[in-house]
């Protein structure tokens, strides 16, 4: 029994110094009377899979807090080891994208985030999922740092809405015998970002505006998601806007250029731009 034991023994040896790699899976290591740890070694450069985004990054990086999730999982001590994908990758799953500002906190001890970045409360509960304090902190803006303009803060009501379009009239095999109803691209919104949504609601399209993410400011760059002008004038009154004042445009005349076949020259005769301002006091 004593041979055989000590051939077992030895065996394990042999192909542990054949490998010529440290091993990185978990290992049963006694810490104390019947108190077992689970140990697992990491390479100084770790490749994680976060979600399904692939990452690389320092060993010392991830290890930077002790006090973190992160801290602890790659310690080398956890109650379980750290999960690995097929392809050997360290596993989190969490939200991949957003882990790329978790990671650039944990190397930089700051947060820098791109201008008008507009996921801030999604980037918060990652924070705090990865228990890290300083960076939650910083996510949480105090009342004197709000984007809220202070003039507004009393009467939110009270503001102006712009609604415009450019259109045309749609005519028949027989000119203007057979003229129809006006043709509408598209209707523009513009205006204070908080009133155009609270009066448009779902019809808004935001799609054109770059500086979606922020709310309390304005905007010359929404439309709506249909093209019925008497609709968005019913929601206007709706919401306890008046009219003040229109304005209009068009061109009856001028000189044709040629079009591609299929294109109405006669159209082009009649196009029109029109603004329209409304006001809620």
């Amino acid at each position: 029994m004593a041979t055989n034991g000590a051939a077992t023994n030895s065996s394990s040896s042999s192909a542990s110094s054949n490998s010529g790699q440290p091993s990185t899976e978990p290992q049963l290591q006694q810490t104390g009377p019947g108190m077992n740890a689970i140990v697992q070694v990491f390479p100084p450069i770790v490749e994680l899979n976060v979600g399904g985004v692939f990452y690389t990054t320092a060993l010392t990086t991830l290890q930077r807090e002790p006090d973190s999730l992160l801290g602890q999982m790659f310690s080398g001590k956890t109650k379980t080891p750290v999960l690995r994908d097929s392809k050997g990758k360290f596993f989190i799953d969490r939200d991949g994208v957003l882990f790329r500002y978790i990671l650039d906190f944990l190397r930089n001890q700051k947060l820098v985030l791109p201008e008008n970045f507009s996921e801030r409360e999604r980037l918060k509960k990652e924070a705090d999922f990865f228990q890290l304090q300083d960076m939650i902190d910083s996510l949480t803006l105090p009342k004197s740092l709000s984007p809220v303009d202070p003039a507004y803060s009393v009467r939110t009501s009270v503001g102006t809405i712009t609604v415009s379009y450019r259109g045309t009239f749609a005519f028949g095999r027989d000119g203007l015998a057979d003229v129809k109803f006006r043709k509408l691209s598209r209707i523009l919104v513009c205006g204070r970002v908080t009133l155009c949504r609270e009066v448009f609601g779902e019809t808004l399209n935001e799609s054109r505006d770059p500086d979606r993410g922020a709310t309390d400011r304005y905007t010359a760059r929404f439309f709506l998601k249909h093209t019925f002008l008497e609709q968005a004038f019913d929601m206007l009154v709706l919401a306890g806007y008046k009219c003040c004042g229109s304005c209009g445009s068009s061109t009856a005349g001028g000189i044709m250029v040629d079009k591609k076949p299929g294109m109405d020259n006669e159209e082009d005769r009649w196009n029109h731009y029109n603004e329209f301002v409304w006001v809620r006091e």
